[in-house]
């Protein structure tokens, strides 16, 4: 068994920035298609009316990854206060030699008269 005592806390930030910054683009198709559908709902005095989609799909992805960033600062954080009081998370890990494979297939040599 394996214990997890602590986490890197920009490791753990960078990558739920990454993750929620990306997960943000999902949403961006919706935001435009919903700006698509204000810009056509019968607002012809107002020039801006599809504006608001087309802004949530610029800084959506933007905040997502900003709040990605600090949820998993303070989530790492956490993580490492929690683990020095109670312990950290237990992991079994299996280790098997590794089997060498040849880059290229391995022919037998022939033997005349077979």
């Amino acid at each position: 068994m394996h214990i997890v005592k602590s986490v890197g806390v920009m490791s753990v930030a960078k990558i739920m920035g990454l993750m929620y910054g990306c997960l943000a683009l999902v949403f961006v198709p919706f935001f435009l298609i919903l700006g698509l559908v204000g810009a056509f709902a019968g607002q012809e005095h107002n020039p801006f009316a599809g504006l608001f989609g087309v802004f949530c799909a610029i800084f959506a992805p933007i905040l997502y990854a900003v709040l990605g960033f600090i949820a998993g600062a303070i989530g790492a954080l956490l993580y490492n206060l929690f683990a020095k009081l109670l312990g950290g998370f237990e992991l079994e890990l299996d280790v098997r030699p590794a089997i060498p494979v040849a880059p290229y297939p391995i022919i037998p040599p022939v033997t005349p008269g077979i």
